[in-house]
């Protein structure tokens, strides 16, 4: 058995505009690292964070990764087991690239990994949800799952929790831009209405059923004109700096469809290719940049290795 490892564990889309809480992809960067190490003594430790500000409690109840690492350790009957965390966040707290999923999968990655894969990765995703649900208020699964498995996936259901992998086209590549201003998960779910007329729910499906069969047919186009959001979209683009000029930008310079990762603030273009993908993360930063806002970016085709061991 091993007696300590590195883990990183990837960034991820969520929503993938039409399929709010129910489609996610991972992408290769950025993402978080936590190593752990088996302590011989009871009960977990978060020793160390960093690149986090000072924003994260080092508590190991109120902290996402210790919190979904007891959740684990309790459910295989090892709850006192003796374990030192430390957390490296490679990346910003609050884009909307699944900053908590990144830590709370890496987390988990490592325990078991330390407990010789005792579960299997899928079987990890309910713990990675009770992260989620501290760090947000909901125990969603969007990008925890992908985070974990790698891929494109759909959650079908979540009770039963039912989470399907989907295949995409090969070439399929995400432009990815955060513009540095704070939009907290909590404060944009909340802004979600809970009820939604029934015409606007069938358009949503329509998209929802068109996105995913574009990606079984490697159907750039059906995949596209499925990226349409009617329900959470226009709600959550008033806190995205000039989100509908980001947009105009990004389809002329060649992107399939374009929206919001996650809760925002940064943003996703979909392409055929990583050159032009470049040419839009070019073409959005600078605009940003002329509305005095910086921005930081990213081009990474979909990660289908979910997390790894790096030492």
């Amino acid at each position: 058995m091993r007696k300590s490892v590195r883990v990183f564990a990837p960034a991820t889309v969520a929503n993938v505009v039409c399929g709010y809480d129910v489609l996610g992809f991972a992408v290769n960067a950025p993402g978080d690292e936590v190593i752990m190490k088996l302590t011989g003594g009871t009960g977990i430790t978060l020793s160390k964070i960093t690149g986090d500000d000072g924003k994260l409690p080092l508590d190991p109840e109120k902290n996402t990764v210790s919190a979904s690492v007891k959740h684990y350790l309790d459910y295989i009957g090892q709850p006192d087991l003796g374990i030192d965390i430390e957390l490296h966040k490679k990346m910003p707290i609050g884009s909307g690239l699944g900053s908590s999923s990144a830590s709370t999968v890496a987390g988990l990655f490592a325990v078991n990994t330390l407990l010789d894969n005792l579960l299997n990765t899928k079987e990890l995703v309910p713990f990675a949800m009770k992260g989620e649900e501290l760090a947000c208020g909901y125990g969603h699964a969007d990008n925890v799952a992908p985070a974990l498995m790698g891929g494109f996936v759909l959650i079908r259901s979540y009770t039963p929790l039912d989470i399907i992998s989907l295949p995409f086209p090969e070439n399929l590549h995400a432009a990815i831009v955060y513009p540095e201003v704070d939009v907290p998960t909590k404060d944009a779910r909340q802004m979600i209405r809970s009820k939604v007329l029934l015409k606007d729910a069938v358009t949503q499906w329509g998209n929802v059923a068109g996105l995913v069969s574009g990606l079984f047919m490697n159907d750039y186009e059906l995949i596209g004109r499925s990226m349409t959001d009617i329900l959470v979209e226009p709600v959550r683009s008033i806190l995205i700096p000039d989100f509908y000029q980001l947009r105009e930008l990004a389809m002329d310079a060649g992107a399939i469809g374009f929206g919001i990762s996650g809760s925002g603030p940064s943003v996703f273009a979909l392409t055929k290719d990583a050159e032009t993908a470049g040419k839009i993360t070019k073409s959005l930063q600078q605009h940003l940049k002329d509305i005095a806002i910086n921005s930081l970016s990213f081009v990474s085709e979909v990660n289908k290795k979910g997390p790894i061991i790096l030492d």
